[in-house]
């Protein structure tokens, strides 16, 4: 018996089949192109996206036995949503939270006193990234197409709608909408209100795990797959990856070290304090009952190592590719084996958490004629660790724990990284045999709906395996510390000098 894992990514979509080990058996990932106009607007073709995710599917299935799979799960981005008309056909292109449409609409809430009320209702502060002041563009600039909208639903669930479920939205992607009530886990009347919509464009919420319905006949046989299959709800992809990381209960979180770096803690009570207001960590609905997640996250980790090989790493490269090699692990192991005395702020593409300053420069201070170019990589592979420090000082003061990560991700291939990491973040950091965790947490929600495992304790106990601890060296850990607190100064010193 197996699962499908659906993911769902603003620049592609990956559809793998697991067994109940969570050994792939199938796989197969499509690209499809995100459009950004002169205006910057920033969407995904709609149309690219069903169409993609069908192809992976039919190319993720070949070969598996027609009625092995049993259900599909599906995770995806945030923010984006596809309205959908009375006959079910989409009516817009998902837009991306990069899209600055929707920015005029904040002081709204602000004026309605809705500032931190908002928060103790929506998990975040009025952001243009989210869904409604996308919704109230769309309301205000395009009346045609606000006017025949029957239900609006996020990427993920609409892949699940797409293959036959009936309109719904999962808790933890409706809570990337700013309309939607995690402590209740209702959509909220008053904020729908304020913004002006109509509220029943808004779905019926439902936990993750929970079983819509069966794969239509028509869809399934167009896919060349049983009828039988059981749709189950996902949701949002980070607290999918958490999940997959066996990140089930408070104290522990997953660190994803891809192309952007994001730790998701679990905690088992709503924080809402004004620290996490004031420093943008938004409170969300874990996929699993009882927790809550909330997302650190910088916006340059492994996209940092990538433009170091670029631009500079073009012999490191050459030689990595001749002996067989990964170029980014060459790199990496190559870095200056002691403190490179160096600082780097990684805001090559600005900041996110806890700034949030899209217009935040990078810096790289303490060159010297001695510097060379594997002290060069270390002060890199230290700055992208110092930001995220910054992230995890500030939840350990809101009480949200980050002593014990489990990393994911490219980067945590690198056992030379992860070891630098350990010792400056004064954390235990651990690395598992799952190679693809958003698909193994979907998979076990799937797994549990569909009986294969008994709970999602079960599921993970058989899916999810530590391979790797990394303990932190005190002495090394030490002398971070104290050059933590002069990292700490450089964000405010570069503000000063670009304002």
């Amino acid at each position: 018996m197996y699962l499908m894992g659906i993911d769902v990514g603003s620049t592609g979509c990956k559809a793998t089949i697991v067994d109940a080990y969570g050994n792939v058996v199938g796989s197969s990932y499509r690209e499809y192109a995100t459009v950004i106009t002169k205006e910057g607007y920033g969407e995904i073709p709609v149309e690219s996206i069903r169409n993609e995710v069908k192809n992976a599917i039919r190319f993720a299935a070949e070969g598996i036995q027609k009625g092995g799979i049993k259900a599909i799960c599906t995770s995806s981005f945030g923010e984006g949503f596809v309205a959908v008309d009375e006959k079910g056909e989409p009516l817009n292109n998902p837009i991306l939270y990069i899209d600055p449409r929707g920015k005029e609409y904040l002081d709204r809430f602000s004026r309605d006193s809705l500032g931190f009320d908002m928060y103790k209702t929506a998990g975040t502060s009025p952001q243009s990234i989210y869904s409604l002041p996308k919704l109230m563009w769309i309301k205000d600039h395009r009346p045609d197409l606000y006017n025949k909208i029957r239900k609006i639903l996020f990427v993920g669930d609409y892949i699940l709608y797409m293959l036959g479920a009936e309109p719904f939205c999962t808790y933890s992607l409706a809570a990337r909408s700013m309309a939607f009530d995690v402590i209740n886990k209702k959509w909220s009347d008053e904020i729908i209100e304020c913004a002006g919509l109509d509220r029943s464009f808004f779905p019926q919420p439902v936990k993750s795990g929970t079983v819509l319905g069966k794969i239509c006949p028509k869809v399934a046989a167009e896919l060349g797959l049983s009828d039988d299959i059981l749709l189950v709800a996902g949701g949002h992809d980070q607290p999918c990856v958490a999940l997959g990381a066996g990140v089930n209960k408070a104290g522990l979180a997953v660190d994803g070290l891809g192309t952007v770096e994001c730790i998701t803690p679990a905690f088992d009570s709503p924080i809402i304090t004004p620290g996490m207001v004031k420093n943008n960590f938004v409170l969300v609905p874990h996929v699993l009952d009882n927790l809550y997640v909330t997302y650190a996250f910088t916006l340059t980790s492994g996209s940092v190592v990538r433009w170091y090989r670029d631009t500079f790493g073009q012999q490191e490269k050459e030689y990595a590719e001749s002996i067989g090699i990964n170029a980014y692990d060459y790199i990496m192991d190559i870095a200056y084996p002691e403190p490179s005395g160096m600082f780097v702020l990684p805001h090559f593409s600005g900041s996110a958490t806890p700034y949030m300053d899209s217009e935040s420069k990078g810096a790289i201070l303490g060159v010297t004629l001695d510097t060379t170019k594997d002290k060069f990589v270390k002060a890199l592979l230290e700055g992208i660790t110092y930001e995220i420090m910054v992230n995890a000082e500030i939840l350990n003061q809101e009480g949200i724990k980050t002593d014990h990560l489990r990393a994911v991700g490219g980067l945590a291939k690198s056992d030379s990284y992860l070891h630098l990491k350990a010792s400056m973040m004064n954390s235990i950091i651990e690395t598992l045999n799952v190679t693809e965790a958003g698909t193994a947490g979907v998979a076990i929600l799937a797994g549990v709906a569909c009986g294969i495992y008994d709970s999602i304790e079960d599921g993970i106990d058989k899916v999810v395996k530590v391979k790797k601890v990394y303990y932190p060296d005190p002495k090394v850990s030490e002398y971070y510390q104290e050059q933590f607190v002069k990292y700490k100064r450089i964000y405010r010193a570069m503000k000063e000098i670009y304002k």
